[in-house]
């Protein structure tokens, strides 16, 4: 192993204390700043693949195993004790967040287009950032809700700059459907568990809104098919119908195509199978976009464009946004 990997793995997990934990999961921060110094479980992330060394699959599969450790030392032990069970749940598993909270950062561009809408999600996971529509969202005090349902909407917070146009109405859905290589079944309680324990730990609030997601993705059943972004959305993309906007989003899923060249091809090609393209990803997967980002960008946010033009700064989960269009 050349010691250059080991630091770069240690680095990423440094970045990952300062940029994205820090402020929202003390645990997490210590977690992975302990990881970053210590030699023994670098090496053992080491022999796993690339995409499966991430902070977010280790930390949850520990407490999948384990339980929620309550400090760096048990967590170590935790690990030490149960390292062939840990890099085997580590490599049937993947961080497919499906965190719903993120529509409210997608909300304000939707409800913006010539309605009615047809959504075409990458990377769909269990399918719950399909619904937009269902959700409840208060920006700051600014209270939007769906008519009244079956299942009592989560709302989700949303801290929100004094330029962002605040929604004034829910987008109208005339067609749903999403891609993903590994759909989630949320009519399987494993499936959902493991939803659950993606959730960081200290966020109970977000949990909670997790789980009155799932019970409206359960009712509603939101059209998800499995495939590759790189060879199969084209055909889905297809069916979407022609009298409405046809929108094609994704959020945190393109960090999984690791060839450079391949995100470019997709972004230049995603735009010929739909009116609108939304994206929500780090800066660093489309250079070329964040190049145009008016704003530097804050610690740890994602980037929101429309059709390859930055509009917002967003939180990963969907907590806050600051627009920049």
């Amino acid at each position: 192993m050349e010691p250059d990997e080991r630091d770069r793995l240690s680095a990423a997990y440094r970045r990952f204390a300062a940029d994205e934990a820090h402020g929202r999961s003390p645990l997490y921060e210590e977690f992975a700043r302990g990881v970053a110094g210590d030699d023994e479980i670098l090496d053992l992330l080491l022999s796993l693949p690339r995409q499966k060394r991430q902070p977010n699959l280790l930390f949850a599969a520990v407490r999948h195993l384990c339980g929620t450790p309550e400090n760096w030392s048990r967590f170590r032990r935790g690990v030490a004790q149960r390292k062939d069970a840990l890099c085997a749940l580590m490599l049937t598993r993947s961080t497919q967040t499906n965190e719903p909270g993120r529509c409210a950062v997608l909300l304000p561009v939707l409800a913006r287009l010539p309605q009615p809408l047809s959504l075409l999600e990458v990377g769909a996971s269990a399918g719950l950032c399909l619904l937009p529509d269902l959700y409840g969202y208060d920006y700051g005090g600014r209270l939007l809700r769906p008519q009244a349902g079956d299942h009592e909407p989560p709302i989700f917070p949303c801290a929100v700059s004094a330029a962002m146009p605040v929604p004034q109405t829910l987008p109208r859905i005339a067609w749903r459907a999403g891609i993903d290589l590994d759909p989630v079944d949320i009519s399987d309680p494993g499936h959902v568990g493991w939803l659950e324990t993606l959730v960081w730990p200290e966020q109970t609030d977000r949990l909670a809104r997790l789980r009155a997601a799932v019970g409206i993705a359960a009712a509603i059943k939101p059209r998800l098919v499995e495939g590759d972004l790189r060879r199969d959305l084209a055909r889905l993309a297809a069916e979407m119908p022609r009298d409405t906007t046809r929108v094609i989003f994704h959020t945190a899923v393109l960090a999984y195509v690791a060839s450079p060249g391949e995100r470019a091809e997709f972004a230049r090609a995603v735009t010929s199978l739909c009116d609108v393209w939304i994206s929500n990803e780090a800066p660093r997967l489309f250079p070329d976009i964040a190049a145009r980002a008016a704003t530097p960008r804050p610690p740890g946010h994602f980037l929101l464009a429309v059709n390859g033009t930055p509009v917002a700064w967003t939180d990963p989960h969907g907590a806050s946004l600051e627009w920049i269009a």
